[in-house]
């Protein structure tokens, strides 16, 4: 059920980013090399707003269907220490999620893009997709990115909510010779 608040009205009380990653940290796209290795590409200024959001002090967790190691440690590498991956059963992890942090869903902000992230998009404050997920869930997201997955649409959410919270560091005051 949606209710009828902007979901700019969600974003001060969001201390919890959790992410899918194939068709919202990616373009939903794989390349298959010809031993079976599936190599996906990820946006380097999506990377970027995870690294500010973790260095910012924000829960930043990933649940994904996927099991690709090469994910887990680009994603570590920017600071993420809580990585679902293998997940078929994304409320399970959520919930565990949530346990081991303390962490309740008026906090949370959940990005996916397909089916599997339905049911766990309904558990959150705000539900959020690229502008190409599936329509089953734009019709559930109280915030539908204008960027597509893997192109921005990550960097686009968190920047909201950093700005909103006075924490985005995007706002430099340097001074050029």
């Amino acid at each position: 059920m949606k209710d009828n608040k902007s979901y700019k009205e969600y974003l001060n009380a969001i201390t919890t980013l959790v992410f899918d990653v194939d068709g919202v940290l990616t373009d939903s796209t794989i390349t298959v090399t010809t031993d079976g290795e599936m190599l996906r590409t990820m946006n380097i200024k999506d990377g970027f707003a995870l690294k500010t959001a973790v260095d910012a002090g924000y829960n930043v967790c990933i649940i994904s269907g996927g099991s690709n190691e090469g994910v887990r440690k680009r994603l570590s590498g920017l600071g993420i220490k809580d990585i679902y991956l293998g997940s078929h059963n994304k409320i399970e992890q959520l919930n565990d999620y949530f346990n081991k942090k303390e962490i309740s869903k008026e906090q949370t902000l959940y990005m996916g893009d397909d089916i599997p992230d339905f049911p766990v998009m309904q558990l959150v404050a705000l539900p959020c997709c690229p502008q190409d997920a599936v329509p089953e869930i734009k019709a559930i997201s109280k915030y539908i990115s204008h960027k597509n997955g893997g192109k921005g649409a990550v960097r686009d959410v968190i920047e909201q909510v950093l700005k909103v919270q006075g924490k985005w560091n995007g706002n430099f005051d340097a001074k050029y010779d």
